[in-house]
C-alpha cells in the first residue's frame, strides 16, 4: 500500500497536546491537517439514518448534513460549501467517501498532498475510524496523566470534575493500548508529549519515518500557523503562538492537591510507569476518595460496553459497506 497516500488521524486524551501535534504535521509541505471537526464521528453514529448512499438522493441530504450545520463545524474550514456538497453528491456511495472530500478539500486548498484528522475524541473510537478509513495511520499523543488532569480542570468547558478527568485518562490509555497491539507499527505511532517539547526535531523524523514522509524543517515551529489554523473562540489553545516551551511539563506538582496527587498515583500508576512518567512516592489516598474514583470509572467503562453493543447493532442493519473507495475524491 503506498503510504504516501493514507489518510493521517492525530488523537490523545483531551490536552494531551494534540493540537500542537496537529500544528506540527500541517506545516509539513505535504500534509494538511484542519482545525477540530464534527462530524466525521456523529456521521458514523447517525449513519442509519442518511440511509442506503447508492441513492445520490441520500448522498445529498448527508451533504447538506455536513456542509450546512454549524454543530459540524465545517464552517472552520473555509471550504465553499456548495462545492464541497456537489462532490459528495457526485462521489462513491459509502460513508467514508463522503467523509473524506471535505477532509480532502481543505488539503487541496492548502497545497497539500495528503489529509486527515484531529481530535482526541478519537482515542476512544479508533474502531469506528479505522472502519470508514482502513488505511489509516494513527499517531497517539501520550502526556503525563497528572498534567492531563490539571489542565483539563483548568478548562471553562470541562465541568465533569476531577475524577471523571482521572478516569479519562485512564480510558483512553487502555482502549489505545489495545489498539496499539491489534494495529501493529505499520499503522500505529504513539509518543509522548514531553519528549516533543524536548527534542522536537528527533521526535518529528521519527514521526516523518512512519508516515514514509521527509522531515521538513518548518514541523518544528508550529506556532507560524497557530494564527491560521486554530480557531481564534478557542482560548485555551493560547499557548500554541508561542515557541515551543517545555516548561509546562510536571506542572502537575504545583497545579493539584496533595489529596488528587495521592489518588492519581494510587489508580494511574502502572499506566503512568509505562509510559515512563515517575510516580511520586505519596501515601495511599483516602478510601473514600478511592470509591469515588471507581464509581466514575465503572460508569465509563459500562457507558463504553453500551456503545459497543449499541455499534454493533448499528452494523447489521448497515444496507452497504461505510470504508471509503480510492481513489479520494
Amino acid at each position: 500500500m503506498e503510504t504516501s497516500a493514507r489518510p493521517v488521524f492525530v488523537l490523545g486524551c483531551p490536552r494531551s497536546g494534540t493540537t500542537l501535534l496537529q500544528l506540527m504535521l500541517h506545516a509539513h509541505p505535504r500534509i494538511a491537517l484542519p482545525p477540530e471537526t464534527r462530524f466525521v464521528l456523529p456521521a458514523y453514529e447517525g449513519r442509519l439514518g442518511f440511509g442506503d448512499l447508492r441513492d445520490a438522493g441520500n448522498r445529498a441530504a448527508l451533504a447538506r448534513w455536513i456542509t450546512g450545520r454549524k454543530a459540524t463545524r465545517f464552517h472552520e474550514l473555509g471550504l465553499d460549501a456548495g462545492g464541497v456538497a456537489e462532490r459528495i453528491a457526485d462521489g462513491p456511495p459509502t460513508l467514508g467517501s463522503a467523509l473524506a472530500v471535505p477532509l480532502k478539500a481543505y488539503a487541496e486548498q492548502h497545497g497539500k498532498a495528503r489529509w486527515g484528522d484531529k481530535r482526541p475524541a478519537y482515542a476512544l473510537h479508533v474502531e469506528e475510524i479505522h472502519r470508514l478509513f482502513p488505511d489509516a495511520q494513527f499517531v497517539h499523543l501520550v502526556r503525563d496523566g497528572r498534567d492531563c488532569v490539571a489542565s483539563l480542570l483548568g478548562m471553562p468547558w470541562w465541568h465533569r470534575g476531577f475524577h471523571e478527568a482521572v478516569a479519562t485518562w485512564a480510558q483512553v490509555m487502555d482502549v489505545t493500548r489495545r489498539y496499539a497491539s491489534r494495529l501493529g507499527p505499520d499503522c500505529w505511532h504513539e509518543l509522548r508529549y514531553e519528549d516533543l517539547l524536548a527534542h522536537p526535531e528527533r521526535q518529528l523524523r521519527s514521526l516523518c519515518t512512519y508516515l514514509g514522509e521527509e522531515y521538513a524543517p518548518g514541523t518544528t515551529e508550529p506556532h507560524r500557523l497557530a494564527g491560521l489554523a486554530v480557531p481564534a473562540r478557542k482560548t485555551w489553545h493560547r499557548r500554541t503562538h508561542g515557541t515551543l516551551d517545555a516548561s509546562r511539563a510536571g506542572s502537575w506538582r504545583q497545579r493539584l492537591t496533595p489529596d488528587q496527587i495521592r489518588l492519581c498515583d494510587a489508580v494511574l500508576g502502572e499506566r503512568l510507569e509505562s509510559h515512563g512518567y515517575a510516580l511520586s512516592g505519596a501515601v495511599r489516598p483516602d478510601p473514600a476518595e478511592l470509591l469515588r474514583y471507581r464509581k466514575v470509572s465503572a460508569l465509563r467503562r459500562a457507558a463504553r460496553a453500551k456503545r459497543r453493543a449499541l455499534d454493533r447493532l448499528a452494523r447489521v442493519r448497515e444496507p452497504g459497506p461505510v470504508a471509503y473507495v480510492r481513489p479520494y475524491i
